[in-house]
């Protein structure tokens, strides 16, 4: 209803709006129009029985133009044209049987043509139920009336009314000019339907071509993205890789207190680089939609212990006492869930109130929630007495690159990300995070986590490596293959094998390092995915495929420092077996290389 119409309102345009359906406009039109000419042919009418002094004619014409005139103001008034039709059909009605019956007792050409203007009107305006009823309304007593009268059955005691030839002209002039008037108006009213329908179709379909476009522009852009990341993350791993590389290499000659004072800066800021980068690859990977959780075993109170073990370092440096609290019922439980990704929520959360934290505690609790023997609800907690959040900020800081304001930017530093990744990890759960925070007092994060609890133990490791001597002899007699491009990594490499007194051999693409196996002996390969001539991926399915058994089930580890989301899958899919990325940690490379050479080892000892 148009919020224009008023009480003293007669015009159209203050009833039909944009809002409305065209079949509605088309309806609210109708009786519009068609009041006015019913209001002109019953005025017509009502001037000539006057004028034949027929009195009960008279009086019918003339409450009927009282109706109309009545109905046309409320329809201009409430544009209530439902009521408007069901009124003046239910009147019809009545006229209709009232004409046949009582006062001209006989079907003749005007009650014809009214039972037809019934049924047409109630069948365009209220649809095919109202339709029906209508029409049986009106058709099944003039039917029966016929059937009775023409067996001389009806007889009442009343003088039936006889119409004038001038008044019968123009009721039946009057009569299909109404119902020309109501089919011209609803052809009309559906060749504009159809005319708007296929202008609707045809625009769909063109913006179905747009929206292909479109997808296929984003998807080309999404794509195009995450090769930039790669490619990014690539050139910038590089780099990074030799700087921390060597740092290590320099912590393990045992420097002097200033050399290493100023070796503990360089790596802390190079490790710092290393989270910015691995913040925005990781994040990347979430929104793309291309985590996977894994479902593996493992020991929640050792899994905490070592997340906060390194984090309680930061904090007494910076004069924190930090609290970690578990639960006595989660010590020694094995549960089953994506350790990894447990790590980086509460690391991250960890490493925010540290951050954010100058003076005071930083707590971190676990507890039991409910214990339902094979499965069980956690609550982790991170609490804090730092700087504390606004309550008007308390959604922004869950904002990708977004921190409370520019001035904790710049008096902090950091990407804005690391709250962005928890949330999402956390949604993509089904968990969602609670926050607690006061300015000036702290803030506390805290969210329930419900996993599977493991019905068998971890089995114990067999062997453990205690110390870098232990390692060193399993790592020293080994002849290692490493195919390489980059000559800075190269000299990383070399220094490395030195210290550990490896003999290792390099070839500068993936050609080179085939025609090398094909030649030489070597325990394992360490292979650069990137590199000219021909890639690391390729050239291990080549080194799958040499003649020699031995040579072609060498174990190969991928050197990556690539961000592409199923950088593992293709790792594997290619015949390597394992991968360390780039920036490597010398200990977790060293280990990798004893395990898989050791492994090959057991499988080609002769059977008993």
């Amino acid at each position: 209803m148009s919020n224009e119409a008023g009480f003293f309102n007669l015009s159209i345009k203050n009833i039909v709006f944009a809002g409305q359906s065209m079949l509605t406009q088309a309806r609210i039109r109708l009786l519009y129009y068609g009041m006015f000419l019913v209001f002109v042919s019953v005025s017509a009418v009502l001037i000539n029985v006057l004028f034949l002094h027929q009195s009960a004619l008279v009086v019918i014409a003339a409450s009927v133009l009282v109706i109309a005139a009545v109905l046309f103001k409320y329809l201009t008034w409430k544009a209530d044209w439902k009521a408007v039709a069901h009124i003046l059909l239910v009147i019809g009605t009545i006229i209709n049987l009232s004409d046949a019956f009582l006062i001209f007792q006989k079907v003749d050409i005007l009650t014809v043509q009214l039972v037809l203007l019934i049924i047409i009107f109630a069948f365009y305006m209220l649809g095919q139920n109202w339709g029906l009823l209508y029409s049986l309304a009106n058709l099944l007593p003039v039917l029966l009336f016929m059937v009775y009268s023409y067996n001389n059955i009806y007889i009442i005691d009343m003088k039936p009314e006889v119409l004038e030839q001038s008044t019968i002209i123009i009721c039946v002039i009057a009569n299909f000019t109404l119902m020309v008037f109501i089919h011209n108006h609803f052809y009309n009213a559906f060749l504009k339907n159809i005319w708007q329908l296929k202008r609707t179709s045809e625009d769909q379909a063109r913006l179905n071509v747009n929206l292909e476009t479109a997808i296929e522009k984003a998807e080309k852009s999404s794509h195009a993205k995450s090769e930039f990341l790669s490619t990014m993350s690539h050139e910038i791993r590089t780099p990074l890789n030799a700087v921390i590389g060597m740092s290590n290499l320099l912590l393990m000659g045992n420097p002097r207190p200033d050399q290493l004072e100023n070796l503990e800066i360089l790596k802390f800021s190079a490790n710092n680089l290393l989270a910015i980068v691995n913040d925005v690859l990781d994040f990347n990977k979430i929104e793309s939609g291309k985590v996977v959780f894994e479902n593996i075993r493992f020991n929640l109170m050792e899994l905490m212990h070592n997340i906060c073990g390194g984090q309680i370092i930061k904090a007494n440096e910076k004069g924190l006492i930090f609290k970690l609290k578990i639960d006595d019922a989660l010590r020694n439980r094995i549960v089953i869930g994506d350790p990894t990704r447990i790590t980086q929520i509460i690391f991250n959360l960890v490493s925010n109130a540290i951050k954010f934290t100058r003076q005071g505690f930083v707590e971190v609790k676990v507890n039991c929630v409910e214990d339902r023997h094979n499965q069980v609800l956690i609550r982790f907690s991170v609490r804090d007495s730092g700087i504390g959040i606004e309550r008007d900020n308390l959604k922004a800081i869950f904002e990708p690159f977004t921190q409370e304001s520019i001035t904790t930017t710049r008096k902090y530093g950091g990407t804005g990300l690391g709250l962005a990744i928890v949330k999402r990890l956390l949604e993509l759960k089904g968990v969602q995070m609670e926050v607690n925070s006061k300015p000036g007092q702290g803030s506390e994060f805290a969210f329930n986590l419900d996993l599977p609890v493991a019905t068998e133990r971890l089995e114990e490791p067999a062997a453990k490596v205690s110390s870098s001597d232990d390692s060193d002899s399993q790592i020293n007699h080994l002849n290692i293959l490493v195919a390489e491009d980059n000559m800075v990594n190269t000299m990383l490499m070399k220094k490395f094998f030195s210290k550990w007194q490896v003999k290792a051999s390099f070839a500068e693409n993936g050609e080179r390092a085939i025609e090398m196996m094909q030649y030489g002996n070597f325990d394992i390969v360490l292979m650069d995915l990137q590199m000219p001539v021909l890639n690391g991926f390729d050239a291990a399915m080549e080194i799958r495929k040499l003649p020699d058994s031995q040579k072609a089930s060498i174990p190969i580890i991928a050197l990556t420092a690539s961000a592409l989301t199923d950088i593992r899958e293709k790792v594997f899919s290619s015949g390597m077996n394992d991968y360390v990325s780039k920036p490597f940690k010398p200990e977790e490379l060293k280990q990798k290389i004893i395990t898989l050479v050791n492994r090959k080892a057991m499988f080609n000892q002769p059977s008993a």
